[in-house]
């Protein structure tokens, strides 16, 4: 048969964790269609000697709801070999939502995700209400790689309690609508619901999103009409507020879970935050016991730490206090020229000793930046690499006779792109190496698209193949890449991706297994309206085809938007 494309010599990593073998692929109509010397006549040929050849890597937990609306390419995740992304995470959607309502969820979408209201207004054409309508939209949007989405909870709530979901338990009449609303997203293609009852999650008002206001009778009412659909995933956020907060949040979505046995997804975290925190050893088991009891459930987890990010160009942690405010207002070339002034130095250092105390009280990533407390400088790290070795400023302070603010300034005078990185979550490689070993825990949390100047998560699966893989060892690289595709594709139910495999999807990334690696992040104002972002490329990837197509070939884009939506089985 002829076919429209054939990879030629490569080192396949087919995904399932069998050993690596030399061959051939060749792709046809958006598959691929066979594996093993291939003799057909091709329209091209890659040839891929020396490089690796996997599925395309699947991303479950991202919020790129917004950004699929002006980004046809999906990125930083199709930098990385992302080819497939699950959206509306946490409970955060753009659908439904009713056309007066429409500032408010881009207010909330920026508040608690760090997207921002600018580049939204400037980027998206809004011309839905329901879920359907949304994702039809999204259908219809050019795409070089796959979306899948949820219908998200706060969203839901807002659209047909109006702002009493800000403030009241639902009625009975409530209750029946939501229901309603999610069956229909799923007959429509959701990949089911998602919600948060994480502390973090607060609107522009720093009150409670919608979905936290909502009673667990709300929740089980829901999910019991997934159960009569027999369809859908369950993802919510934890609460991690505290070990006891936390560990009666688990208690009851196991009463979810064993009674409509849906699959559940919820973050698998440690962290040193807040009262008695709950370890990963516990949360891990906790699963086991769950699927052991009948229930259904994955942990989702990073493949490092989960953290705040500071430059010169987007926050510092000193910027909420007057006298920075004062420098950091003014343009870059100005703020640099009074940085470098003695007697402003010695204002800012001083002005420091002056910030808000570190209490025990959890924070997330947004607030770190924007409501920061006096840093720990033996927890804030100068990023110089991408291997989780880099100086923190106590030892740069140290080594240098200096005051770790003035370190800050000198290393950001020198360098206006120099990053620092403050761990909140998972700051503990071995912590992170616990919670990936564990079978049911699944590599997928990189919040992709949301906290856009704040946070840093999309180069989760090049930092797996190159820190954990290559210079730890911990895993083989068909560990690795079984990690991250299909692993993840039979988690979703994605049952024609995540193999290379006849039949399957051509989903697919060519990769240097010496070379893969994440680049250092920059600052850009690259969204819609000039608006800033942390941007994230990588290293060594040859190619990445996305249901067949080339679509990305030495991180450049060729302009092949081949990309579906992903749906799930009762719109199959």
């Amino acid at each position: 048969m002829a076919l429209d494309l054939v990879i030629r010599g490569g080192t396949v990593v087919d995904g399932s964790g069998k050993a690596r073998f030399t061959t051939d692929v060749g792709i046809a109509n958006g598959k691929i269609v066979e594996v093993g010397r291939v003799t057909s006549v091709a329209a091209r040929t890659i040839d891929a000697d020396g490089l690796m050849v996997s599925p395309g890597f699947i991303d479950g937990h991202t919020h790129m709801d917004a950004q699929v609306a002006w980004d046809p390419l999906g990125t930083c995740s199709c930098w990385h070999g992302v080819t497939s992304v699950i959206m509306s995470n946490c409970g955060f959607a753009l659908a439904p939502c009713k056309p007066e309502d429409r500032d408010w969820y881009a207010r909330c979408l920026s508040a608690v995700e760090d997207i921002p209201t600018e580049a939204m207004a400037a980027g998206i054409d809004w011309s839905w209400e329901t879920f359907p309508e949304y994702l039809a939209t999204v259908e219809r949007l050019p795409k070089a790689i796959n979306y899948g989405m949820y219908i998200g909870h706060s969203a839901l709530r807002m659209y047909v309690m109006g702002k009493r979901a800000l403030s009241e338990k639902a009625t009975e009449d409530d209750m029946t609508r939501m229901a309603g609303a999610v069956k229909e997203a799923l007959r429509a293609g959701a990949m089911g619901f998602s919600s948060s009852r994480a502390s973090t999650h607060v609107t522009p008002d720093d009150t409670p999103v919608a979905s936290r206001i909502a009673e667990w009778e709300e929740i089980d009412r829901i999910i019991a009409a997934m159960a009569e659909l027999d369809s859908g995933i369950f993802q919510i956020g934890p609460d991690i507020a505290s070990g006891a907060a936390h560990r009666t949040f688990l208690a009851r979505l196991r009463e979810v879970a064993l009674a409509y046995k849906r699959p559940i997804m919820f973050g698998v975290l440690a962290t040193k935050q807040g009262d008695d925190p709950t370890g990963w050893a516990y949360q891990t088991k906790y699963i086991d016991d769950t699927v052991a009891a009948g229930g259904r459930m994955f942990g989702q987890g990073t493949t490092r730490s989960i953290n705040a990010i500071f430059s010169l160009k987007s926050y510092l942690p000193f910027d909420v206090l007057p006298s920075w405010r004062k420098v950091r207002d003014l343009p870059m070339a100005e703020q640099k020229r009074r940085l470098a002034d003695p007697e402003v130095r010695r204002e800012l250092v001083a002005a420091e000793g002056r910030m808000k105390p570190r209490d025990n009280v959890f924070q997330g990533g947004g607030a770190a930046t924007t409501d920061p407390r006096k840093p720990d400088y033996s927890n804030l790290f100068a990023m110089k690499g991408v291997d989780w070795d880099d100086p923190t400023i106590e030892q740069l302070a140290k080594s240098r006779g200096q005051h770790p603010v003035e370190v800050m300034i000198d290393l950001s005078l020198a360098n206006e792109n120099q990053v620092y990185v403050q761990p909140l979550v998972n700051e503990s490689p071995d912590d992170v190496l616990g919670i990936l070993k564990h079978d049911r825990t699944l590599a997928t949390f990189s919040d992709s698209g949301a906290h856009v100047c704040q946070e840093m998560g999309s180069s989760l699966q090049t930092h797996l193949l190159s820190y954990w893989v290559r210079k730890r060892g911990a895993f083989t690289l068909e560990q690795a890449v079984k990690k991250i595709t299909h692993d993840n594709a039979k988690a979703w139910e994605l049952n024609d991706r995540g193999l290379v495999r006849e039949g399957y999807r051509a989903d697919i990334v060519l990769f240097e297994e010496n070379g893969i690696r994440p680049s250092l992040p920059t600052v850009e104002k690259d969204l819609p309206g000039g608006a800033r972002r942390l941007v994230q490329k990588a290293e060594g990837i040859k190619a990445t085809l996305v249901n067949g197509a080339v679509a990305f070939e030495n991180g450049e884009a060729t302009g092949a938007y081949f990309g579906h939506v992903l749906k799930g089985k009762l719109a199959s």
